[in-house]
């Protein structure tokens, strides 16, 4: 479960968040919904603890997480340009961050062809990541940040781009693989018909 209590942010004199509180459950995906330049992206980073907000409070199973470190967090992210590492394979990309929690080779790889068949991506596994299309990547960055099993998922606008036969499949395979890993979800996007068909709860920014 996430809970964000009392948030608010400003850079300078500019303020970016005020006062922002909710809750997500486990297995449920809220959206967060507005246009560029309302604070969705930042109010996603202060979750992942990649910026301290001026006040207010992040919990993640009950759990306060202010002073607690990004990578110590549990939380996923899926970036909008995905952030791939372009010098490792689909399969290393996946594997990355259970290599980081030192997970032992034989459940890693047990693990990510898991990821690799749910995704749909099990024959571009030993292929580049910068050889691949928009669609694949973007299955890829999916599945690298469910490999960990993270308590909480963030999507920052991850579906941008892509045109709309891919759209439709990844959208799909998507909200699949984020039902079956239980975790509490924060999808980002400007898009309200995207935002009610993957969540159950919208919150207007």
């Amino acid at each position: 479960m996430l809970e964000v209590r009392g948030v608010s942010v400003s850079f300078g004199d500019v303020e970016i968040l005020r006062d922002v509180s909710f809750m997500v459950s486990d297995a449920q995906t809220v959206a967060l919904l507005g246009p560029s330049g309302v604070g969705k992206s930042t109010l996603l980073r202060v979750i992942a603890g990649l910026v301290d907000p001026n006040t207010g409070d992040i919990f993640i199973n009950a759990k306060d997480v202010g002073r607690v470190a990004p990578h110590r967090r549990g939380v996923g992210l899926v970036f909008q340009d995905n952030a791939l590492l372009p010098h490792l394979t689909v399969r290393s990309n996946i594997a990355y961050g259970l290599r980081q929690k030192r997970v032992p080779k034989r459940d890693r790889e047990r693990r990510v062809a898991d990821l690799l068949n749910m995704m749909r991506i099990e024959h571009l596994a030993d292929r580049k990541v910068d050889t691949l299309s928009g669609g694949e990547a973007k299955r890829v960055a999916v599945a690298r940040t469910l490999a960990p099993e993270p308590h909480v998922v963030l999507l920052d606008e991850p579906l941008t781009g892509l045109d709309s036969e891919i759209y439709e499949s990844v959208i799909t395979d998507l909200t699949s693989a984020l039902k079956k890993s239980q975790a509490s979800v924060v999808w980002v996007t400007h898009n309200l018909t995207e935002a009610k068909r993957v969540a159950s709860a919208i919150i207007h920014l």
